[in-house]
């Protein structure tokens, strides 16, 4: 077999890409495909043409084709072969068999070419080694980006470090002057997957410079004063130099507390005492029915910026008949939450922390019971004579909620082309690089609780799974709010303000 040229041109003849694997001009590969419609006799369903001095094999691809240009005494059955494996390859990196599309990714697909046949002959390999070889996955590059995280993880935590050692001697240094009393324990904690290693929650505090009066004489001996000012500069530029690494410093008091407030203006409609409701579900599913798991975490965070609302109780409606567990922070008193269903410290005379997010009640709901699954999958994928037909159907079965941006994230085989749909609620998207089939719906209630797509494409019943849904809520799943702010004097109500959001952690049908 001696294969001279591979190309995807128009039903005219234009050549859109195409990849020559032997010495060959461009007058004469422009003059060989400009003369291939002409060849074709469109009463015959035959695959190839022949002249004098080539073959041309060919297979449409909707309103294009793919030819491989051979020469004569090539074996027809292995340019069909070949042919066949050029036409799979295409649709790897092509979402839709156009011009434009073609163009676009003429580079990847010549690449791909130069995979199949190298000097006029077929390589002996298949669609998952050729993406293998075009991902150029290198085994070297892994083991250096991974020593490479790892110094900079121990460069980070010798920071922290180094910080930590600096405050300790800058208390140290303090202890004479009159400080606030620290409110330890308190801290928003599991609602952000965020590492404990990416921020730096310890608190640098800058102490005012002492002024300078003139004196007689100069004391003897170093200066406190001075040092006090040395250490100051030096937690500067060690501050500056975490910041240049992208680590996050959180100011809670001083001056520095302020500017960062006055350069971040906090959200509108943000009161003094604000309250953010927030929850995350991880739930598994088997495709045949059955919840394996289901668990719901939730945290009601408080954060307090007015020194006068300091004093507070929170009141909590709690009408949830699911069955969870709540658990209040250690320095909430248990026994006035338990008895009266209000969030107060033990200590009512202490105040909450001035610009922190304080997490305060925090709930976990774990089950299999089937009825409480807000969300119901169901995947039915049957096979015919050209591949599979797959339906899927959702159905929202805990009907006050408001899910939006819900997408639902179905594995398709890859090489066999785009799906086709039939019926649709909603709106589709295609990720041929993925290979997944992205079911996109904009909200789910109690006025649009069901809904169906229906698709035909080559595979397996198995290759449909596992399916993933992602979505988010302003309104929690469990049925937790706070009614009431009051003062823990007078029990005077307090404006206070509410966010609520009900998030996905991990949501599959196995």
């Amino acid at each position: 077999m001696v294969l001279l040229a591979a190309a995807v041109c128009t039903k005219a003849g234009k050549a859109i890409v195409s990849r020559q694997f032997v010495e060959m001009t461009r007058t004469r590969i422009e003059g060989l495909l400009a003369a291939f419609p002409k060849l074709m006799n469109t009463g015959k369903q035959h695959t190839f043409v022949e002249t004098d001095s080539v073959r041309y094999v060919y297979q449409p691809l909707e309103k294009l084709y793919m030819v491989l240009i051979t020469t004569k005494n090539s074996n027809i059955l292995e340019d069909l072969e070949t042919l066949r494996l050029f036409s799979r390859v295409i649709p790897e990196y092509c979402r839709v068999l156009e011009e434009s599309e073609i163009s676009e990714h003429c580079f990847d697909l010549i690449f791909a070419f130069d995979e199949i046949v190298a000097l006029g002959y077929r390589e002996n390999v298949n669609l998952a080694q050729i993406r293998t070889f075009t991902e150029m996955d290198s085994h070297e590059e892994k083991v250096f980006r991974a020593v490479r995280e790892t110094q900079e993880r121990e460069a980070k935590a010798e920071m922290r470090r180094k910080a930590k050692e600096l405050q300790q001697a800058r208390r140290d240094a303090e202890r004479s002057g009159k400080k606030a009393p620290a409110f330890g324990g308190f801290g928003s904690a599991g609602m952000t997957s965020v590492s404990s290693g990416s921020i730096i929650t310890d608190t640098i505090v800058e102490p005012e410079k002492p002024k300078i009066t003139p004196a007689p004489v100069r004391p003897s001996g170093p200066s406190k004063a001075l040092k006090l000012g040395a250490k100051g500069k030096e937690v500067d530029n060690f501050v500056d130099k975490l910041k240049s690494e992208g680590e996050t410093i959180m100011p809670a008091s001083g001056k520095r507390g302020s500017d960062v407030s006055k350069a971040l203006p906090p959200p509108v409609n943000v009161e003094s005492v604000h309250l953010r409701v927030e929850e995350k579900i991880s739930l598994t599913c088997g495709r045949d029915g059955g919840l394996q798991n289901m668990e719901v975490l939730g945290m009601v965070t408080l954060r307090v910026t007015d020194d006068k609302n300091g004093r507070i109780r929170l009141v909590i409606n709690n009408n949830d008949n699911k069955g969870l567990q709540l658990q209040t922070h250690p320095n909430v008193d248990k026994k006035l939450f338990t008895a009266e269903s209000v969030i107060g410290l033990k200590n009512p005379e202490k105040s909450f922390p001035l610009n922190n997010d304080v997490g305060v009640l925090k709930w976990r709901l774990q089950t299999t019971d089937e009825s409480l699954i807000p969300l119901t999958i169901n995947c039915w994928p049957s096979e015919s004579g050209s591949g599979c037909d797959v339906n899927i159907e959702y159905e929202l079965q805990e009907e006050s909620l408001e899910l939006n941006d819900v997408v639902i994230s179905i594995p398709v085989p890859s090489g066999v082309g785009a799906p086709v749909i039939g019926d649709l609620d909603g709106e589709y998207k295609h990720d041929s690089r993925r290979n997944i089939l992205e079911w996109c719906l904009p909200v789910i209630d109690a006025n649009n609780k069901t809904g169906s797509l229906e698709f035909s494409i080559a595979g397996q019943p198995n290759d449909f799974f596992p399916i993933s849904v992602s979505f988010v809520s302003k309104r929690n799943y469990c049925d937790i709010q706070v009614t009431k702010v009051t003062h823990v004097d007078g029990d005077s109500s307090i404006r206070f303000s509410t966010e609520t959001s009900f998030v996905v952690d991990k949501y599959e049908i196995l």
